[in-house]
């Protein structure tokens, strides 16, 4: 059952309804939501829901329907969202899981790891134990095997997941791995479940081969039942009467239990094909559907692997799938999971320190324009998604500026340009006026509108639209077909917050999904934007001060000024074409108190010798009158 608990109860009251539900051998778990906090309790015992409802503290009491309760939706209505060590996995990201099928020697995982992990992925994979069809085959290198995988995933900084498959190892496998999997060939093996589940830790949970979606939950409710509400569901594959691919990949899992279960889905293509040249058709596939990511095999030499070599992708198989990966996440809404820039962790950490020294508790502060679920705020979670960094809401541009330089924010997000409306020009001059700051990262994110309204209203009855200008420009098309008045807001999450504030189901706004849940708006559409090639490039700022040299920098942002003379830009951007460095963007903007005098801003790839980028910055020096670096940082 669900017990709703009113908003103001108070905590004894809490700790009652608790104890009374554990008294009657019900479990107890805790669920705070955005708009409400709910008890789940679930167990084998009958309980008249009448003795719950008159508890103090208790609104509502609702019977779970479902036989999985706690993977159900209806205990649940948001999605659950997790750490595996420093990454995050559910909501809009993409977390791609790679490794091979089997360690199969300390020298082989490391090489598959750094690889995997130069590619993009997050977390490496790779088989201690594994069950086979045929007692002869390969049965891996046991807890040898998870000494390699544990030293190589700290020698990435990744994370690592091996599948257990003996209750007996679970407690030794825990001192080795973050991630425990559970396999398909053991996905009812119970006992396992209920072990594997009580140490509480991340588990990814395969469906089985011939298993139907309510088994596959009603396995992961074995596992949060015995104490772990951290499950990963894997769609792997069904066995079919198909004889062309090993299984049938079933994306068609994935909707589905999204809609069922608040658990993040992911998929693994190589074992759904069993054949590397579909492995990447399939992993697009899986993502388009909305997989929360990916797990992949991935083998240095898979003609000579141990087990499952025709379907282990090349290393710089899995590289162009990564290329691909980043091109059509934005595009369905989604954001590739990144491993915590260890600089920006560093510098959380001194941050902390720094002020524990003065006798305060700070945590590190991003500062954004606009006010709470605005885009740019999604931009700055997911920038430092894993690492303790609050984003800290401010009025305007400038000011992102100057709380980053009076040590009131640690870093801001700054837009730079949209890819359908083009550059944001202010702030190109706050960059070129603020010598003191620089870029220290960029992050693109896809740029998804929806019309939301406050709950109960209907799409017919909408006459008015808010948003800023920019977004009712970009949803135009749509705006128009449904006969609804656009009105232009200062922001997106601020017409949300207006929209909300006034309860009036005549009106909506136009914003994103961050923005409903933030101000308890219901989406009536999405992704209503004409052009659906939307994202928007922000630069990450800081103070000079606090930026780390790094030679591992692939990017770099300048400004600079000529001659007003015949040829003096031309040989600037000929210095780029002689040491052959490729320029992303190119920006003039004019001087202020200097008629018809221009900066120019350009964006250029650092090639992997650093020194042919050095050469060519000194060699543009002599040729300009004014030469500043905004940053080098990675893209």
């Amino acid at each position: 059952m669900i017990i709703v608990l009113h908003n103001t109860v108070e905590d004894a009251d809490k700790q009652h309804i608790k104890e009374y539900l554990e008294s009657r051998g019900l479990k107890v778990r805790e669920i705070v939501g955005d708009k409400e906090t709910v008890l789940g309790a679930v167990g084998p015992v009958s309980l008249d829901i009448r003795q719950v409802e008159l508890l103090p503290g208790v609104a509502q009491v609702i019977p779970i329907s479902k036989p999985y309760k706690l993977a159900s939706r209806e205990l649940k209505k948001e999605d659950t969202v997790f750490d595996v060590g420093p990454v995050t996995i559910g909501g809009n990201r993409v977390c791609v899981i790679a490794g091979p099928c089997a360690v199969e020697s300390r020298e082989q995982i490391i090489e598959a790891a750094l690889a995997v992990k130069k590619a993009g992925a997050v977390i490496l994979r790779g088989g201690a134990f594994k069950p086979r069809t045929s007692p002869y085959a390969f049965q891996g290198l046991g807890e040898e095997g998870c000494k390699y995988l544990k030293e190589a995933g700290e020698l990435t900084g990744m994370p690592v997941v091996t599948e257990i498959v003996s209750p007996s190892d679970a407690d030794m496998m825990k001192e080795y791995v973050d991630m425990f999997q559970i396999g398909a060939r053991n996905m009812q093996n119970f006992e396992l479940l209920k072990k594997v589940g009580s140490l509480g830790m991340p588990v990814l949970l395969k469906r089985g081969l011939s298993a139907t979606i309510q088994e596959w939950l009603m396995a992961a409710e074995y596992l949060m039942s015995s104490g772990t509400d951290k499950v990963i569901l894997c769609e792997r594959g069904i066995r079919t009467f198909e004889t062309m691919t090993r299984n049938t990949l079933d994306l068609s899992a994935v909707p589905v239990v999204q809609k069922l279960s608040h658990l993040p889905v992911i998929v693994d293509p190589s074992h759904g094909t069993g054949l590397r040249n579909k492995v990447l058709p399939m992993a697009l596939a899986g993502v388009a559907a909305g997989a929360n990511g990916l797990t992949i095999e991935v083998h240095p030499d898979p003609e000579n692997a141990s087990s499952d070599g025709p379907q282990s992708l090349y290393p710089e198989q899995f590289e162009k799938l990564m290329c691909d990966l980043e091109t059509l996440s934005p595009v369905v809404g989604k954001e590739i999971s990144r491993l915590p820039d260890k600089r920006h962790l560093a510098l959380a950490e001194e941050v902390k320190t720094h002020s524990a020294a003065k006798g305060k508790e700070t945590v590190p502060k991003a500062a954004f324009q606009g006010i709470h679920g605005a885009y740019s705020e999604l931009a700055a979670k997911t920038y430092f998604s894993g690492s303790e960094v609050e984003a800290v809401a401010v009025p305007h541009f400038s000011d992102i500026f100057r709380n980053v330089l009076s040590g009131d924010a640690d870093w801001g997000i700054v837009p730079l340009e949209n890819s359908v409306a083009g550059s944001i020009l202010e702030n190109y001059d706050l960059l070129n006026r603020y010598v003191d700051l620089g870029i220290v990262g960029e992050i693109k994110v896809r740029i998804r509108h929806n019309l939301m309204a406050v709950p109960g209203t209907k799409l017919e009855n909408i006459k008015k639209v808010y948003s800023h200008p920019q977004a009712l420009s970009q949803c135009s098309d749509y705006l128009e077909k449904e006969g609804m008045e656009s009105v232009s807001f200062f922001d997106t999450a601020g017409a949300a917050s207006h929209v909300a504030e006034a309860a009036d189901t005549t009106i909506a706004a136009v914003a994103g999904a961050d923005a409903a849940g933030y101000y308890g708006l219901e989406i009536l559409a999405e992704g209503i934007e004409t052009n659906p090639h939307n994202y928007t490039r922000f630069a990450v700022i800081a103070r000079k001060d606090m930026i780390s040299p790094d030679k591992s920098v692939d990017k770099a942002s300048l400004v600079f000024s000529v001659a007003d003379e015949a040829g003096s830009l031309s040989s600037c951007l000929s210095v780029f074409s002689e040491y052959g460095l490729n320029m992303k963007k190119l920006e003039s903007r004019p001087i202020h108190g200097k008629p018809w005098s221009y900066m120019f801003y350009i964006d250029l790839d650092i090639p992997e010798d650093r020194s042919v980028f050095d050469q060519a910055v000194e060699k543009i020096k002599t040729l300009t009158e004014d030469f500043r670096i905004l940053g080098l940082y990675h893209s």
